[in-house]
């Protein structure tokens, strides 16, 4: 039976550890991160999930700690996983399985390797993405390919449902690998680094509209930063209005209204933005000072801003 030591955290952590299981691996040591009561909290628990499972688990600051690792080789792992662990793993961690440490990132690397690749996918427009399994080296998302499994980006997914499908191809992929792996027989495929690309984590402050920008744009930051995460927001004199989901620009109907610069007004029941490159952006749903704000009424604005529409320029 292979042994493994298991860092995970989050929705992949959760389904990734779940796989193993059921696999038979023998999970020695589970380690996770303490829930930080300042972060909204919408996935599952990987803490949980070992519980229900008798599985010993510990949420060190520093995972890279010597006594800690001193512990953990004790322990003579086969393999060393990493799902979703959020800290940087180093050498001396990574030496310490027979057959291997392997990280599962949520991308189809090399591209958008880095911190929050479903994000900036959906930013950059992707019409797919997924999930790899790979070697860890020190140097983040570098080492050699063992498993991929793509998923579709629709034009109007959202990142909270896009991550649900990488969730998904990271258990296809790791239930489909697992067999051969624990085996020696399989050969990673080394990255061309060069062909792919590297991005950092984001703030709240990212979701700041510019709607000078194209509608496309603009749509893709929308539906990148959709709740479960923070929302793209833009502001005005009388205070921050967020917009929580959109329609893409080439899926839907004209109104027939055009203002000439970017203008956020209402029509038959919904809002609209003209953008930057005067196509009109259909906003399904918008906040105002923490409340949803309908369009369903005549002139909606009017009560708050004085106006049936506000110049977002």
């Amino acid at each position: 039976m292979a042994r493994a030591i298991v860092f995970a955290y989050h929705n992949v952590g959760v389904r990734c550890l779940a796989v193993l299981l059921a696999h038979g691996v023998e999970v020695v040591q589970v380690i996770t991160h303490r829930d930080n009561p300042d972060e909204e909290i919408w996935f599952d628990s990987v803490a949980e999930l070992a519980a229900r499972y008798s599985l010993p688990v510990i949420t060190p600051d520093d995972p890279n700690d010597p006594a800690l690792v001193a512990e953990l080789a004790a322990l003579e792992p086969d393999f060393l996983f990493s799902f979703y662990y959020r800290q940087m793993l180093k050498a001396p961690l990574l030496a310490l399985p027979r057959q291997g440490a392997y990280n599962m990132h949520g991308s189809l690397l090399p591209k958008y390797r880095g911190r929050v690749p479903v994000n900036w996918a959906l930013i950059h427009g992707e019409r797919e993405t997924g999930a790899t399994l790979h070697q860890m080296l020190e140097k983040p998302d570098a080492g050699g390919i063992v498993a991929q499994q793509a998923v579709p980006i629709l034009p109007d997914d959202t990142a909270g449902e896009v991550f649900a499908k990488v969730t998904f191809a990271a258990e296809l992929a790791l239930d489909h690998v697992l067999p051969d792996l624990i085996a020696s027989r399989v050969k990673p495929r080394p990255q061309n680094l060069a062909a792919g690309s590297y991005f950092g984590g984001r703030c709240a402050e990212d979701g700041r509209i510019d709607w000078h920008q194209p509608a496309a744009v603009v749509h893709n930051l929308i539906r990148a930063v959709a709740p479960p995460y923070p929302g793209a927001f833009f502001d005005v004199p009388q205070g921050r209005m967020r917009v929580l989901r959109s329609l893409h620009p080439q899926g839907q109907r004209g109104t027939g209204v055009v203002y000439g610069q970017p203008t956020l007004f209402a029509h038959d029941g919904r809002w609209y933005a003209e953008c930057g490159d005067g196509q009109v952006l259909c906003l399904l749903a918008v906040e105002f000072a923490g409340s949803f704000l309908s369009a369903a009424t005549s002139h909606p604005l009017n009560a708050i801003f004085g106006t049936p529409t506000v110049s977002l320029l």
